[in-house]
């Protein structure tokens, strides 16, 4: 492969990274605590877009218990849809650029 095919293969890669990274938005997840007690829905850009709580779970006394099930059910909802983005980015760039041991494009997704 020659330079000039090499710089244009980049561009495009750059284009589709920046296409793939623009529909994370729509990529959402939703991660469970408590059973199902807490529920938190993230989108692809890690951005938190809604929490539900059991109206039996708002009491004084389960104060801290609610907290982490809120902590719980993000983590979980902000791994699932880390997994759905980087799918979503391999598919971008695949067939676009030669296998190259030790290349890591993780870096481009945040």
């Amino acid at each position: 492969m020659n330079m000039m095919d090499m710089f244009g293969k980049m561009k495009e890669v750059q284009s589709r990274m920046k296409d793939a990274q623009e529909n994370l938005s729509a990529i959402t997840e939703t991660g469970e605590a408590g059973a199902g007690l807490v529920k938190v829905t993230v989108n692809g850009l890690k951005n938190v877009l809604k929490i539900d709580i059991d109206p039996d779970l708002i009491k004084p006394d389960d104060r801290e218990m609610l907290q982490d099930l809120i902590v719980a059910a993000t983590n979980k909802a902000l791994s699932n849809v880390e997994t759905k983005a980087r799918e979503q980015l391999r598919q971008a760039t695949e067939g676009l650029l030669p296998n190259i041991p030790g290349l890591n494009l993780d870096g481009l997704m945040q």
